[in-house]
């Protein structure tokens, strides 16, 4: 008498894996961003193809060489902001040497630099932004200031926002009795949102300060 034993099928192709939900959320909350963004450059070239007049006289008052070195730190933190990432896949919060021994820095350090060049950022594009107002340009001149602003100037709260993040993800490795994966994910996810700001003040400059 033989006795048959079953035995579960296996699924073709293998198991299935779910996908990882901070992943997911990351790229749904940038997607929205993107779209955001989206209006802000349709509302730009909307009121620039209604006054190109306009948009050729006051584009000529922008000051180019700082907003180029103003958009050469940004860039560079992004940089920066990547090693601190490399540092926290590390589990390595903070340098394990002298603070001139960059390539020991851990988590804490590169993002603390990232963190000063963004804020570099926010004071140039501040400054540049008192000078304008002294040429004439304002948000209730005309149109160019007005798109000029709101798009430049959503941008910049973006950046902010971003350095606020990075001032928690930094404190939260000094209160944390033991970095570990949670610490270092939350390092990631800021580094992904900073380094979708760079991109998109990349593409706003070029418009912005380039296209005639």
């Amino acid at each position: 008498m033989t006795t048959a034993t079953h035995t579960p099928a296996k699924p073709v192709g293998g198991s299935i894996n779910r996908p990882n939900l901070t992943s997911v959320g990351t790229i749904v909350w940038l997607s929205s961003e993107v779209m955001f963004f989206a209006g802000l450059f349709a509302m730009y070239f909307t009121l620039r193809s209604t006054a190109p007049e306009l948009w050729a006289e006051e584009s000529a008052k922008l000051n180019i060489p700082l907003a180029l070195a103003n958009t050469i730190v940004l860039v560079l933190s992004s940089v920066t902001c990547q090693f601190g990432v490399f540092a926290a896949e590390r589990l390595q919060p903070r340098r394990a040497g002298g603070i001139l021994q960059f390539t020991r820095w851990g988590m804490i350090e590169w993002f603390a630099l990232t963190f000063i060049m963004g804020a570099i950022f926010v004071a140039v594009q501040s400054f540049e932004y008192a000078e304008l107002v002294a040429h004439g340009i304002s948000i209730p001149a005309n149109s160019y200031g007005s798109a000029f602003y709101i798009t430049t100037g959503f941008h910049a709260l973006h950046v902010t926002g971003g350095l606020i993040a990075f001032l928690f993800i930094m404190g939260r490795a000094f209160i944390a009795k033991r970095f570990g994966h949670f610490e270092a994910t939350s390092a990631i996810v800021v580094s992904y949102y900073w380094h979708f700001v760079d991109v998109v003040w990349i593409v706003l400059f070029l418009v912005v300060y380039f296209l005639r």
